[in-house]
């Protein structure tokens, strides 16, 4: 009988969504700033929905900054469009949209999936290939699982699963819980972008919280 505990979970890392994107200009000057300034693995473009060609011209606008600061770039939805923008993965909103894209995405690109409403589905994405899950995400009505739901699910599937599980953040004690519960990164978006100190600031905040929620976890129960 070994008594040996697993290793320790890697800090967590910031997924920072874009606001709706119509025209990249302003994000593309501001990207490289923000993204300098936290620990951010991974950028989530929500794009306005318009003809093709125009969100290809928007991926292709923001691609660059984002890679160049070392952080991946994921479209919300539209697996279609990633390889043809430069984008490094797609954000799938549940397991059937997660089935009919994984053949244009892997095994060169990032299928991560969220929508997940029971551990059943989560389990599914797991076992078809998911490269993440997120959860707590809002449905189509904007309704969201409460916060202690949300940490409880990231617990079980950080305990028991080896796929990276996300948390999504609406506020900064929500980043900091989440982070404690074992997520392996942390989504924040929209508080970020409406905090009167600017988005960079803000962008620092959550970062240290996550960061400081992982340090304090006791010893050996990252995820309690």
């Amino acid at each position: 009988m070994s008594n040996k505990s697993p290793p320790p979970r890697p800090a967590p890392r910031l997924y920072l969504a874009t606001p709706v994107v119509d025209d990249p200009a302003a994000l593309v000057a501001e990207l490289p700033g923000l993204l300098a300034s936290a620990d951010v693995a991974a950028v989530l473009l929500r794009l306005k929905e318009t003809d093709q060609r125009s969100m290809i011209t928007r991926i292709k606008a923001l691609a660059p900054p984002v890679q160049k600061a070392g952080a991946a770039l994921l479209v919300d939805g539209h697996p279609e469009l990633v390889a043809r923008g430069g984008a490094d993965g797609a954000h799938l909103p549940g397991i059937a949209a997660m089935k009919e894209a994984l053949p244009s995405l892997k095994p060169d690109r990032i299928a991560g999936v969220g929508g997940l409403t029971t551990r059943h589905h989560s389990m599914d994405a797991g076992e078809m290939g998911a490269d993440y899950l997120l959860f707590g995400e809002p449905d189509a009505k904007g309704q969201r699982p409460s916060s202690q739901a949300i940490a409880e699910r990231l617990d079980w599937w950080a305990e028991l699963f080896e796929p990276p599980c996300v948390g999504f953040a609406t506020s900064l004690q929500e980043a900091y819980d989440f982070a404690a519960s074992g997520a392996d990164f942390v989504l924040v978006g929209e508080f970020i972008w409406a905090d009167p100190r600017g988005p960079k600031a803000a962008l620092i905040e959550a970062d240290a919280a996550i960061k400081k929620a992982h340090a304090t976890a006791p010893a050996g129960e990252e995820h309690g």
